[in-house]
């Protein structure tokens, strides 16, 4: 953030304008990434390890409790796990690292991780880990060093400007985004320093300076030594949109691309997936540097329209829209999709419980080109609404009094054995949320078409209210999705360049049919043509 260095000393300005014309030189040569093999087919599955499966009995969910639970992800169809943050921490969370090179304790050991990294991988289980490296924790000992003097030796590895500084430069306050509702970014950490720090999401958070060569090096040094040493499948980078402030955005762009070479360079298929809150035109370019990012937009129309039963977004125009700005910045990128993760109320309670919506918003989550994600326990239904705990709520295995994994160390407000069914009664319910996601992700899965996650969408001629239709092709083989929206038997007539889809291959509720151009699709059903 060079605009905040013009009161730093000429030492660190030669140091900082060194490191100008070397970045400068790197960023020219726009290099797009590797086609990872992760990503291109299958569903990924989001865990908060804290909430999903306690192994030990001490009521948090723990490395141990995953890997325990690997046959069940096996059977729903998953092909990747990002695990929520695993480093230590001194938060519920852990988004405030202190540690970039281990495993918090709460969670287990190194060799637990390794053990969980085996086990998914005989079961042909890719494993993403959050690398949460825009900010560290202000216990960090990078930073109590750096906060312990202005002559520190990690100083200028974070962002340190006096009041008079941000005053001057009208850096006082940050509009809220999407991602950070903190509008007072700048901290005190010693009350005898003159200089404050940024931490744009809050004071336990301090930002990373990027413009530090040695820290560059350390952060890619971590990074390759996940992928190198341990064996991880790649990153889900946090806040990959705040690297650099607002106003410097290109440079998160070069930034990007940079760390893109550096972890191909441990992992040449390395799969990574950026969170850029933001616009179409304005999360294109981090397709450069960054194998996937994921699609905020489409999550709230998901959300939008199977709630209301109508799609007044335009879901499938405007998702054509997106892809081909994501395109003409690479080609080959990968847009992952969710209904809601880890930071948005859950799609059980955006829906009110509703199970007719919540399939209706999983049939397009899973027939929509792109790279879906799913949110532990959004199969079963769970609920929850912000504060962030109460959207992280313990995973339901069976009926509380013979859960043993269960997890306990938070008392749910939303997610309880009287709100949702546990996963051991869905199981045994072929109508269940559950077993609606089970058959669309192996149905999904065996195509080639829909398990083509960079094939491509085509718009169809049909208009109908209450109805969502779109094509998707992969080479020269093409399906025909459609969606009703509503609870009532729609009969929905092809247009011409729909009639080459004779047959109809997959429904979600049994009853639809074709008859000549008419297709008849049952109230919140969904119908697969070839």
């Amino acid at each position: 953030m060079p605009i905040f260095y013009a009161f730093f000393s000429m030492t660190y300005i030669r140091i900082f304008l060194l490191w100008c014309l070397l970045a400068s030189g790197a960023s020219a040569q726009v290099t797009k990434p590797s086609v990872s093999a992760t990503g291109r087919t299958g569903v990924h599955y989001e865990i908060f390890v804290r909430s999903f499966a306690d192994s030990n009995g001490d009521g948090i969910g723990d490395l141990n409790g995953v890997t325990s639970r690997l046959d069940y992800l096996k059977d729903l169809g998953v092909s990747a796990l990002w695990l929520m943050p695993i480093n230590p921490s001194p938060t519920y969370h852990k988004y405030d690292v202190t540690d970039y090179y281990g495993i918090d304790k709460e969670y287990g050991t190194m060799a637990d991780f390794k053990r969980l990294l085996a086990e998914a991988h005989k079961r042909n289980i890719k494993v993403i880990i959050d690398f949460v490296i825009n900010h560290s924790s202000n216990q960090h000992p990078w930073f109590t060093e750096a906060a312990s003097s202005p002559t520190a030796a990690h100083r200028n590895w974070y962002v340190w400007m006096t009041q008079r500084q941000i005053d001057s430069l009208n850096l006082a306050t940050r509009e809220a985004t999407a991602d950070s509702g903190e509008r007072s970014p700048w901290h005190v950490a010693n009350a005898n320093d003159p200089a404050k720090y940024y931490g744009m999401f809050w004071r336990g958070m301090p930002d990373l300076n990027y413009d530090e060569p040695a820290l560059r090096q350390e952060i890619y040094k971590a990074g390759k030594f996940w992928l190198s040493d341990v064996g991880v499948d790649g990153f889900r980078l946090d806040a990959a949109r705040h690297i650099y402030p607002d106003q410097e955005e290109p440079k998160n762009h070069a930034f990007w691309q940079e760390f893109g070479r550096e972890m191909a360079s441990a992992k040449p298929n390395v799969y990574t997936v950026g969170e850029v809150w933001t616009t179409a035109e304005k999360i294109a370019p981090y397709f450069k540097g960054l194998t996937a990012n994921f699609n905020f937009d489409l999550s709230f129309a998901l959300q939008k329209l199977a709630a209301q039963e109508a799609d007044t977004v335009g879901v499938v125009a405007m998702l054509a829209r997106n892809r081909a700005i994501f395109a003409n910045a690479n080609p080959q990128f990968i847009d992952a999709t969710m209904l809601t993760n880890h930071d948005q109320n859950r799609i059980g309670s955006v829906l009110k419980g509703n199970l007719n919506h919540e399939k209706v918003a999983a049939s397009l989550l899973l027939t929509l080109p792109g790279n879906p994600y799913i949110y532990y326990g959004e199969e079963l239904g769970m609920l929850g609404r912000k504060p962030d705990e109460t959207i992280r709520e313990p995973f339901l295995w069976t009926e509380r009094s013979q859960d043993k994994q269960r997890t306990r160390w938070m008392k749910p407000r939303f997610t309880t054995d009287s709100t949702v069914a546990p996963l051991a009664r869905q199981q045994a319910d072929p109508n269940s949320l559950y077993n609606h996601y089970k058959r669309l992700i192996r149905f999904r899965n065996s195509h080639p078409v829909l398990n083509d996650n960079l094939s491509q969408l085509v718009q169809t001629g049909i208009q109908q209210t209450g109805v969502v239709a779109f094509v998707r092709q992969s080479g020269n083989k093409s399906v025909l999705v459609v969606q009703n929206l509503t609870g009532k038997p729609l009969d929905v007539a092809l247009t011409p360049n729909e009639q080459a889809f004779r047959r109809v291959i997959f429904q979600t509720t049994t009853g639809a049919s074709l008859k000549k151009s008419t297709l008849s699709v049952p109230a919140y059903g969904c119908a697969v043509l070839e």
